[in-house]
């Protein structure tokens, strides 16, 4: 009997702690009533992506919680992305758990209960590595898109299914040639129109289409629309006119091999160098005249400064707003200053947030983040204007401020014209060099702001003003500043620039790769082996894109 009670004991207790499993296991059954997907072949060579699906859950299945979206490549921008729910907005949207290339949108309480409806409308932006050029004509580029779909054992039932390409702006009538619809489409391909912005598109229609079959939908147009850099270009073996067997056996020999090394290295510094690139292809294309305007630090970013140094001057304008002082030198640590100076600018806001308010762990995306908005950012203030003009206005304004410097009478004046244009000058790739033999001999007067930048002078018992404007000779109010030989005040304005460098970035190549993945992600290195394929729950798109004239947008659901 004792023996019984233990058997079921143990059996209760088991029981108890399967339970919960039980209660959470999911069992998703839902048919996709129609799915509209607009697909936005931008002027930059990016894809934007607008969908709205109407799901309706069955009785006896689990409540829809999410919803996987596939995407034809691992690069785009998620922070554009954005969703909803019959109307209700959702903010949980994440890289998807369940596709290799895609999202999943959490939709928390606005979930689709057994029995409801929901309209569950997606959009992102920024998606890259989406154009090919045409096999039958190189002035062409090509675009194949594949809507995502979902795995064939929740989804069931007919769909009505609606894929709009819009081609880039200033695609005329005559230019562009729709490819082949699906396999069994009611009809071959579908005829241009023109939608409400002036662009040219084609329409796939099938109200009987199903949620679960990947679907691949294609067009070419002039590439002259966008950038020679956003179209994917061929593989050694490609512009050889060889297959890639043959060229792999060519490699076994030894001199090839060598070359074929040489081009390996060569490939891989010109990756290296290319990810310090963070400016989009779309900023470059050509405009008329110059943006004035910028500060210093959108000036940086035009002028593709190093992402650290970028976040150094963003540093010092806050501390010569007296806006915070930095309270450890390192690892760096700030503290804000009150009362909150006016006129502070959003990079500089999102700067102290990043700085003081985020952990540690979360402060490098949190930078990133900053980065990616001010690059966006620049690159929309620079619409429709030079970009080789306004960098060359920058550049003599920087020019300009090292002449006031070095051309000053007096050391107290050159102090001061050092103090007021620190930013522009800073914008000199030479800045080390050139502040060391600038001030190479005589006094500096300390700038006023220089106690809340280094703690160490600050509490070396030198009492430093920390409000108003350094004084000019001429000023005639009877104050003295505090100085520092010249060669002692260059080598702490050089050797705290590059500290705090290092303090606010370790890692620049890493730090600015992250903005690069989505500001101007690097092309891969073959088209003609590239596929895409992404799926959950057993399902899978495969794309693969043998063809030279293909960019396939796969995509896959699993929820």
């Amino acid at each position: 009997m004792r023996r019984f009670h233990v058997i079921l004991r143990l059996i209760i207790l088991s029981a108890i702690l399967l339970s919960p499993v039980s209660a959470h296991a999911k069992t998703y059954s839902f048919s996709l009533d129609s799915m509209y997907v607009d697909v936005f072949w931008e002027e930059d060579g990016s894809m934007r992506l607008e969908y709205l699906m109407v799901f309706t859950n069955d009785t006896h299945a689990s409540p829809i919680d999410y919803v996987d979206v596939g995407l034809p490549t691992e690069i785009y921008d998620l922070y554009s992305a954005e969703a909803s729910v019959d109307g209700h907005p959702i903010g949980n949207i994440s890289p998807s758990a369940f596709v290799e290339y895609g999202v999943e949108l959490g939709l928390g309480a606005n979930e689709i209960q057994p029995g409801d409806t929901g309209k569950v409308h997606f959009t992102i932006s920024g998606i890259r590595d989406v154009l090919y050029y045409d096999d039958d004509d190189s002035e062409y580029a090509s675009g194949v898109f594949v809507p995502t779909s979902f795995d064939r054992e929740f989804v069931h039932g007919s769909t009505e299914l609606l894929v709009v390409f819009h081609l880039p702006p200033g695609v005329q009538p005559d230019e562009p040639r729709c490819h082949k619809s699906p396999s069994g489409w009611p009809y071959d391909s579908p005829y241009p129109d023109i939608d409400s912005n002036g662009r040219i598109i084609y329409a796939w229609e099938n109200v009987d289409a199903n949620g679960y079959t990947a679907y691949k939908f294609g067009a070419s147009f002039p590439r002259k629309y966008v950038p020679e850099g956003s179209i994917l270009t061929p593989s050694i073996s490609y512009q050889l006119g060889i297959s890639e067997e043959t060229l792999m056996g060519g490699l076994c020999c030894g001199g090839v091999v060598l070359v074929f090394g040489g081009f390996i290295a060569l490939a891989v510094f010109s990756a290296r160098r290319r990810k310090l690139a963070y400016l989009p292809p779309k900023i470059a294309i050509e405009g008329h005249g110059i943006k004035r305007g910028l500060t210093a630090i959108e000036a940086a970013v035009l002028l593709e400064t190093p992402l650290d140094r970028v976040l150094t001057m963003i540093l010092f304008a806050t501390i010569k707003k007296n806006a915070v002082r930095v309270v450890k030198e390192d690892p760096l640590e700030l503290e804000r200053l009150t009362p909150k100076p006016d006129g502070l600018r959003p990079y500089e806001e999102e700067f102290l947030k990043a700085m003081i308010d985020e952990t540690p762990r979360k402060r490098k995306s949190a930078l990133q983040k900053l980065m990616i908005d001010l690059v966006k950012s620049v690159q929309k203030k620079m619409k429709g204007f030079s970009l080789k003009e306004t960098r060359d206005y920058y550049k003599s304004i920087m020019e300009k401020a090292w002449k006031q410097v070095e051309q000053a009478e007096t050391p107290e004046v050159r102090s001061q014209r050092f103090d007021d244009g620190l930013e522009w000058t800073m914008l000199d790739h030479d800045f080390d060099d050139r502040t060391q033999r600038t001030f190479r001999t005589g006094p500096v007067f300390v700038p006023i702001w220089w106690g809340h930048y280094r703690p160490s002078y600050r509490t070396s018992g030198t009492t430093v003003r920390t409000t108003g404007r350094a004084p000019s000779s001429s000023a005639g109010r009877g104050m003295t500043l505090p100085k520092l030989p010249g060669s002692e005040f260059a080598a702490s304005i050089v050797n705290g620039v590059q500290n705090t460098s290092n303090n606010l970035v370790s890692n620049v190549a890493s730090f600015t790769d992250g903005v690069t993945k989505t500001t101007n992600p690097p092309p891969p290195p073959s088209r003609s082996t590239r596929s895409w394929s992404s799926g959950g729950g057993g399902s899978s798109c495969a794309c693969a894109c043998a063809c030279a004239g293909c960019a396939c947008a796969c995509a896959g659901g699993g929820r």
